[in-house]
């Protein structure tokens, strides 16, 4: 079962202090609870049940959820929104009293609900039961708080070690940065001055080929230079085939001459054919000169000079 006790404040009465017990069973206050109020002298006992719960919340057109959560708050917490009233006031030992207990919303309170609570006959052993719980509550709370210190040393302890393993790796960390840095730096470095002898072999090397280049385009002008001047020309060749045409033809020429050569020496041998005998040796003729004739028409055209 749940208890929970608090002090309540009667407006009708300022000069007396009234302690209100409620417990209940199961998950909150809609399955009901039971009331024990006193003033340190007499008390007074009433039982609020499930359907009083249930009609309240009709009543004022509350959703039950939203109505036990305010019951629970103007029955077991000690804030200044909720109030309550006793009728009849000053309660009498004798008398049977109505407790009501309102919520207050800006000057505007309306009634939560009531309990008729009965004069309970023996006031001494509620006052009893009343005492014992707020000592149980009183030790509980008190080895509550016990724990949470132990526990909030632990954590200190717990935030101090993690404090210095922060601290310890910050300084872990800016010196690693530095190792790094001082490392990347030295690499960039080698790569500035590879990158560098690489430009400078690139460089070189290009001016090598451009000298080789020029030294081919030299050569190159050379040869064609000599071409030009040493070689034949296509004008030139049909020069040279212009010009071997008057070699044929003064073969011709010769064969021609030799041809007529040829045909002299008949019309001579005609002509001194008329001459009469008075001459022999001209009718013989020169027997060298016939020979040569003989000669020269035997001999191929290309043989002569």
């Amino acid at each position: 079962m749940h208890v929970s006790v608090r002090e309540v404040c009667i407006p009708s009465e300022p000069d007396s202090a009234y302690f209100l017990r409620v417990a209940w069973k199961g998950r909150g206050l809609e399955s009901g609870f039971q009331l024990l109020l006193t003033d340190g002298q007499d008390a007074w006992k009433g039982d609020v049940s499930e359907a009083s719960v249930c009609a309240e919340a009709e009543e004022l057109e509350m959703q039950k959820e939203r109505y036990v959560q305010d019951l629970h708050q103007a029955l077991t917490d000690t804030t200044s929104s909720f109030s309550f009233n006793l009728t009849p006031s000053p309660p009498k030992h004798t008398f049977t009293l109505t407790l009501a207990y309102e919520k207050v919303q800006k000057d505007i309170s309306f009634r939560l609900g009531s309990a008729v609570l009965k004069a309970d006959p023996d006031p001494a052993e509620a006052l009893r039961e009343l005492l014992t719980h707020s000592l149980q509550r009183g030790n509980h709370l008190k080895e509550e708080n016990q724990n949470l210190k132990e526990e909030n040393l632990k954590m200190r302890g717990e935030h101090q070690r993690i404090s210095a393993e922060l601290k310890r790796y910050a300084a872990g960390k800016e010196s690693l940065e530095a190792e790094l840095y001082s490392r990347f730096v030295l690499v960039v470095n080698e790569k500035k001055a590879k990158i560098r002898s690489l430009l400078e072999a690139v460089t070189h090397l290009q001016g090598d080929s451009s000298k080789e280049q020029k030294k081919q385009e030299a050569v190159k002008s050379a040869d064609e230079e000599e071409d030009e001047y040493g070689g034949s020309t296509d004008e030139e060749e049909q020069q040279e085939v212009k010009r071997t045409p008057p070699s044929t033809s003064s073969t011709h020429e010769l064969d021609d001459s030799l041809k007529d050569i040829t045909d002299v020496a008949p019309c001579r041998k005609r002509r001194f054919r008329h001459l009469g005998p008075s001459d022999p040796a001209v009718k013989r003729g020169n027997p060298q000169s016939s020979q040569t004739e003989k000669t020269k028409r035997s001999d191929p055209p290309g043989r002569i000079q």
